[in-house]
């Protein structure tokens, strides 16, 4: 079961620490082990174990994108009409299979490893 205030919060520390990392250590190592630290926290923070630390950890690494993807739609019915509409919806649908891909890797990792620490 998906807890909103630990992804939430993950969601708004990935933002913030992804862009710090990204700054300071490396644009590409950087950003990943800002989202597997930020995975981590969420996973210490719900209390499922590893599948349930997995789950919400994807589901905040994820949410980034499917706001974006909302936006791109909205964006993109405005400037373009219906064409507009199509091509953002396409990019969206896409960008949000590929963001849980990668955020199940390295925020969700992340989040199973805080899963295990913290346990049942």
């Amino acid at each position: 079961m998906v807890k909103w205030g630990p992804v939430i919060v993950g969601f708004i520390l990935a933002v913030i620490l992804a862009n710090l990392f990204a700054i300071y250590i490396n644009p590409y190592w950087g950003v990943n082990l800002a989202l597997f630290l930020c995975g981590m926290i969420v996973g210490l923070w719900v209390h499922e174990g590893v599948i349930g630390g997995l789950w919400n950890a994807t589901i905040a690494g994820a949410f980034g994108s499917i706001v974006l993807a909302i936006l791109l739609i909205i964006g993109g019915t405005i400037f373009g009409g219906l064409a507009g509409f199509a091509a953002a919806l396409a990019t969206g649908i896409a960008m949000v299979i590929i963001s849980l891909i990668l955020n199940m890797i390295f925020m969700g990792i992340g989040g199973a490893i805080g899963g295990l620490i913290r346990g049942d």
